[in-house]
């Protein structure tokens, strides 16, 4: 049986990525970590693990031309799936199109509460008593794709978006990599 080869799209640090790598369990191969920042620190952990990496910076050549490389890229290295972790960037409609049902990302809400940004504060101002991650298929419109997987997390009293931020953060290193090994042997 073939090993599904998986893209990762970072734009940081990569603590999903690196979550997503350390417990693929042989289940994915991780084929190439890509981001929108060459100096995302993200792809120096990517190489120290002999993870093969392309960068590439949107500025100055526009978006059609941008994810016309980064596509080229990901192509190149056998890409079947994308798993987005921390990628900032929104893709075109028509990048969604060419990956459609391929591509996955993880959210800090419970969606679909709090598309975009800033969950974890709009969670505490809401009087939330729980927050959490969700696992979804990427379509055009933002964090609306079918939700593939969710964990909650309980919002303390004396929570900040911070404090409630790294607690998610942890559950999206459990969930996300489960997700993603049930997403691509479906």
């Amino acid at each position: 049986m073939t090993v599904p080869k998986v893209a990762i799209l970072i734009s940081g640090r990569g603590s999903n990525m690196q979550a997503l790598v350390e417990q693929a369990d042989g289940r994915y191969e991780i084929c190439v970590v890509a981001s929108n920042k060459p100096d995302a620190p993200g792809l120096r952990w990517a190489r120290e693990q002999a993870i093969p990496t392309f960068a590439l910076s949107p500025k100055g050549i526009g978006k059609p031309a941008y994810e016309a490389s980064l596509d080229a890229a990901l192509r190149e290295a056998g890409a079947d799936y994308i798993a987005l972790a921390g990628y900032m960037r929104l893709l075109s409609d028509d990048f969604v199109a060419a990956w459609r049902d391929r591509i996955v990302n993880i959210h800090p809400s419970l969606l679909p509460r709090y598309k975009g940004l800033d969950t974890h504060a709009r969670a505490i101002a809401a009087g939330d008593r729980v927050a959490g991650c969700s696992v979804h298929v990427v379509t055009e419109e933002l964090d609306a794709g079918d939700v593939l997987a969710q964990a909650e997390v309980p919002i303390e009293p004396d929570d900040t978006p911070d404090t409630l931020a790294a607690r998610v953060l942890a559950a999206e290193h459990r969930l996300y990599p489960a997700a993603l090994k049930e997403f691509v042997t479906r």
